[in-house]
């Protein structure tokens, strides 16, 4: 595969990017993504959403007075905001000129999870969603502060019901376990006092606040330190960890680059995190551009966005309803704010099961024959009342050994000799590049090629 089409599905979400990579390289490439601008103004679609605790509050009331039936209303409401609300996030990640915000605030949401299943307010995940697209190349320990001290979070692990007295492990617990230090790094009782350290931190108007009948003032020790610590104390603490960096390291090659990532890099990459005090950008540039140098592909399966997305770039499709893509990720197990659990998304062989593929190769056949994704994919009475779709692969005349080597330079990280004659055999030696059904040949190549196992993995 090309390298600036590798790196363009790395870095984003498709092949948009790779003649940008190839044009400035990939350094001043990482410059404008850091750079790139995002919308902070809160989608029209929440207008009639509950914005406060105060507005939960009045709701809650109102419906303890009316019929049942109004709860049930409301609640079908807001689960159709929730879902216009993942067409509108899919929607930024397709038309960024610089998607890598976009990933990486992906990558976030699936670090410090908190799902509109749980949560039920969607005000409170869209916050959390903007504090991690807003500091997606900040500061790790930063942007851990914020979200601990998001309403969404609070809500999602249970620290409403931690108080004195009554303690409530969560938050402390996932705080160690899974943002920060890992399995191993701590013990049972740095848990129990980081989570008398949250108790009290409740539900706020804009975030998360301390109420004072609630908080527990003990004075703790937490990871060998002793004191009276809250939410900012413990995680200043858990960053001064010798193993502080490696979790979100590993994590971060995991997600962009390698499935298994060795210890070995692990450790290189996250003692330079250290280093550069949890900076996300340097980190990242780090990352990127040295591992760019090694020209190495293959080593990460894709997951349903970047499988789908690019599908959709590739043949210049038009998708007005976004809806209909964020329904294809549920069924594909990456329901945009629905994690399974509070560990995330797997990834990795988990988005290749043997159901998955048959789904891919099922929407491959759909997409390269221009049918429309219904609202519900196997909706086809509601497709055959939808346009089709115009279908516009591109690529340049030439031989058949030609055609086929640019599809492969921009689809596939190899191509064995047992499948470049699978090739040969629809774009035959005699092909005639401007013959009427041309199009059609090298759309059925294409179909071919975005259902091997190669295309699966970048």
């Amino acid at each position: 595969m090309n390298t600036n089409s590798l790196w363009s599905l790395r870095l984003g979400f498709s092949n948009k990017q790779a003649a940008a990579i190839e044009k400035e390289g990939i350094h001043q490439f990482l410059v404008h993504s850091f750079q790139s601008p995002f919308d902070k103004e809160t989608p029209c679609f929440l207008n009639e959403s509950p914005k406060s605790f105060a507005e939960i509050r009045e709701l809650r009331k109102s419906f303890k007075k009316t019929d049942p039936e109004a709860y049930k209303e409301y609640i079908k409401k807001e689960a159709r905001v929730s879902l216009q609300m993942k067409a509108w996030w899919i929607e930024k990640m397709m038309e960024k000129e610089f998607p890598l915000r976009e990933k990486m605030t992906c990558f976030w949401g699936n670090h410090f999870v908190a799902t509109f299943q749980k949560v039920k307010v969607n005000y409170w995940v869209y916050q959390l969603n903007q504090i991690l697209r807003e500091n997606a190349f900040g500061n790790f320990k930063d942007i851990t502060k914020k979200a601990v001290k998001s309403n969404a979070m609070v809500r999602y692990l249970d620290n409403v019901d931690n108080r004195k007295d009554k303690i409530n492990e969560n938050l402390g617990r996932e705080l160690l376990e899974l943002f920060t230090l890992g399995i191993g790094n701590y013990t049972e009782a740095d848990i129990k006092n980081g989570a008398k350290a949250l108790a009290g931190l409740g539900l706020g108007e804009n975030e998360a606040q301390y109420r004072s009948l609630f908080e527990d003032n003990d004075t703790i020790t937490f990871l060998g330190k002793t004191g009276k610590f809250k939410a900012d104390d413990i995680i200043d603490i858990i960053f001064e960890q010798k193993n502080a960096p490696y979790l979100i390291t590993r994590k971060i090659l995991q997600w962009f680059i390698y499935d298994s990532p060795s210890e070995e890099l692990v450790v290189y990459y996250g003692d330079y995190f250290r280093k550069v005090d949890f900076e996300i950008k340097p980190l990242l540039t780090k990352i990127f551009e040295e591992e760019f140098k090694k020209r190495i592909s293959g080593t990460k399966i894709k997951n349903p966005m970047e499988y789908s997305l690019q599908l959709i770039s590739e043949l210049n499709i038009e998708i007005p309803n976004k809806a209909v893509l964020a329904r294809f990720f549920k069924e594909q197990s990456m329901d945009l704010f629905n994690q399974p659990n509070v560990k995330g998304w797997t990834g990795g062989r988990s988005w290749l099961t043997s159901q998955i593929y048959l789904q891919r190769n099922n929407i491959a056949d759909l997409l390269c024959s221009g049918r429309p994704l219904a609202p519900k994919l196997n909706a086809k009475r509601v497709q055959n009342r939808m346009k089709n779709n115009e279908v516009n692969l591109h690529w340049s005349k030439g031989n058949n050994k030609q055609i086929i080597s640019q599809l492969s330079d921009r689809l596939l990280f190899d191509v064995d000799p047992s499948t470049q004659k699978d090739f040969e055999n629809i774009l035959k030696y005699d092909f005639d590049e401007n013959a009427v059904n041309a199009n059609q040949v090298v759309l059925r190549l294409f179909n071919e090629m975005v259902k091997l196992p190669e295309f699966q993995l970048i």
